[in-house]
Protein backbone atom coordinates (compact mmCIF):
# COMPACT_ATOMS: atom_id res chain seq x y z
CA UNK A 1 0.00 0.00 0.00
CA UNK A 2 1.20 3.46 -0.87
CA UNK A 3 0.25 6.21 1.60
CA UNK A 4 1.10 9.72 0.55
CA UNK A 5 0.48 13.23 1.78
CA UNK A 6 -0.82 15.60 -0.85
CA UNK A 7 -0.12 19.15 0.25
CA UNK A 8 -2.65 21.70 -0.89
CA UNK A 9 -1.00 24.69 0.79
CA UNK A 10 -0.95 26.30 4.19
CA UNK A 11 -4.66 26.67 4.77
CA UNK A 12 -5.60 30.02 3.31
CA UNK A 13 -7.80 29.79 0.19
CA UNK A 14 -6.66 26.17 -0.30
CA UNK A 15 -8.61 25.27 2.84
CA UNK A 16 -11.77 25.47 0.73
CA UNK A 17 -10.32 22.85 -1.62
CA UNK A 18 -9.57 20.60 1.36
CA UNK A 19 -13.19 20.92 2.50
CA UNK A 20 -14.45 20.11 -1.00
CA UNK A 21 -12.14 17.08 -1.28
CA UNK A 22 -13.76 15.71 1.89
CA UNK A 23 -17.29 16.43 0.68
CA UNK A 24 -16.70 15.02 -2.82
CA UNK A 25 -15.16 11.86 -1.34
CA UNK A 26 -17.59 11.45 1.53
CA UNK A 27 -17.96 7.74 0.73
CA UNK A 28 -14.16 7.30 1.18
CA UNK A 29 -13.64 9.64 4.15
CA UNK A 30 -11.92 7.89 7.06
CA UNK A 31 -10.64 10.66 9.36
CA UNK A 32 -10.44 14.40 9.80
CA UNK A 33 -7.36 15.43 11.74
CA UNK A 34 -5.78 18.52 13.22
CA UNK A 35 -2.14 18.25 14.22
CA UNK A 36 -0.68 21.02 16.31
CA UNK A 37 2.87 22.31 16.62
CA UNK A 38 4.97 25.29 17.57
CA UNK A 39 6.52 26.90 14.49
CA UNK A 40 8.77 29.95 14.92
CA UNK A 41 7.21 30.77 18.31
CA UNK A 42 3.67 30.52 16.91
CA UNK A 43 1.14 27.83 17.80
CA UNK A 44 -0.13 26.51 14.46
CA UNK A 45 -2.14 23.57 13.14
CA UNK A 46 -2.23 21.42 10.03
CA UNK A 47 -5.57 20.06 8.86
CA UNK A 48 -5.72 16.62 7.25
CA UNK A 49 -8.36 14.67 5.33
CA UNK A 50 -7.64 10.92 5.29
CA UNK A 51 -9.35 8.86 2.58
CA UNK A 52 -9.80 5.09 2.21
CA UNK A 53 -7.24 3.41 -0.05
CA UNK A 54 -8.23 3.10 -3.70
CA UNK A 55 -9.33 -0.27 -5.02
CA UNK A 56 -7.59 -1.34 -7.17
CA UNK A 57 -4.26 0.34 -6.67
CA UNK A 58 -4.03 0.47 -2.88
CA UNK A 59 -3.16 4.18 -2.86
CA UNK A 60 -4.19 6.07 0.28
CA UNK A 61 -4.29 9.85 -0.05
CA UNK A 62 -3.86 12.12 2.95
CA UNK A 63 -4.69 15.69 1.93
CA UNK A 64 -3.07 18.35 4.11
CA UNK A 65 -3.00 22.10 4.65
CA UNK A 66 0.34 22.35 6.45
CA UNK A 67 1.13 24.60 9.42
CA UNK A 68 -0.74 27.70 8.32
CA UNK A 69 -3.78 27.74 10.56
CA UNK A 70 -3.63 29.20 14.07
CA UNK A 71 -4.02 26.54 16.77
CA UNK A 72 -7.69 26.90 17.83
CA UNK A 73 -6.79 26.12 21.45
CA UNK A 74 -4.64 29.26 21.55
CA UNK A 75 -6.48 31.54 19.11
CA UNK A 76 -10.03 30.98 17.87
CA UNK A 77 -10.26 31.32 14.11
CA UNK A 78 -12.80 30.99 11.31
CA UNK A 79 -10.71 28.55 9.26
CA UNK A 80 -10.68 25.93 12.00
CA UNK A 81 -14.38 26.61 12.62
CA UNK A 82 -15.09 25.70 8.96
CA UNK A 83 -13.21 22.42 9.46
CA UNK A 84 -15.18 21.73 12.64
CA UNK A 85 -18.43 22.41 10.75
CA UNK A 86 -17.31 19.92 8.10
CA UNK A 87 -16.67 17.31 10.81
CA UNK A 88 -20.17 17.84 12.21
CA UNK A 89 -21.66 17.66 8.71
CA UNK A 90 -19.82 14.37 8.01
CA UNK A 91 -20.52 12.87 11.45
CA UNK A 92 -16.80 12.71 12.27
CA UNK A 93 -14.77 13.69 15.31
CA UNK A 94 -11.60 15.66 14.62
CA UNK A 95 -8.59 13.67 15.81
CA UNK A 96 -6.06 16.03 17.39
CA UNK A 97 -2.50 15.58 18.61
CA UNK A 98 0.83 17.42 18.83
CA UNK A 99 3.82 16.79 16.56
CA UNK A 100 7.26 18.24 15.80
CA UNK A 101 7.29 21.11 13.27
CA UNK A 102 8.31 20.38 9.69
CA UNK A 103 11.29 22.73 10.09
CA UNK A 104 13.01 20.09 12.26
CA UNK A 105 13.37 17.85 9.19
CA UNK A 106 15.80 18.18 6.29
CA UNK A 107 12.95 18.14 3.77
CA UNK A 108 9.18 17.78 3.61
CA UNK A 109 9.31 14.12 2.53
CA UNK A 110 11.07 13.18 5.78
CA UNK A 111 8.46 15.14 7.72
CA UNK A 112 5.65 13.31 5.94
CA UNK A 113 7.32 9.93 6.64
CA UNK A 114 7.45 10.95 10.32
CA UNK A 115 3.70 11.71 10.25
CA UNK A 116 2.87 8.47 8.44
CA UNK A 117 4.80 6.58 11.13
CA UNK A 118 2.78 8.28 13.88
CA UNK A 119 -0.50 7.56 12.09
CA UNK A 120 0.42 3.90 11.56
CA UNK A 121 1.54 3.40 15.16
CA UNK A 122 -1.75 4.82 16.41
CA UNK A 123 -3.74 2.68 13.94
CA UNK A 124 -5.26 5.67 12.12
CA UNK A 125 -3.98 4.28 8.80
CA UNK A 126 -3.17 0.67 7.86
CA UNK A 127 0.36 -0.68 8.42
CA UNK A 128 2.90 -1.12 5.67
CA UNK A 129 2.11 -4.26 3.64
Amino acid sequence: MIQRFIELGEGYSDLYELLEVARANQHRLVHLMAIHTNLAEKEVSSLIVVLQPTNPGSFQALYICREGIPNPHHLANKRFDLFAQLAAEMGKTIIEFDVKPSTQFADKELYYQYLIGILRLNHYIPPLQ
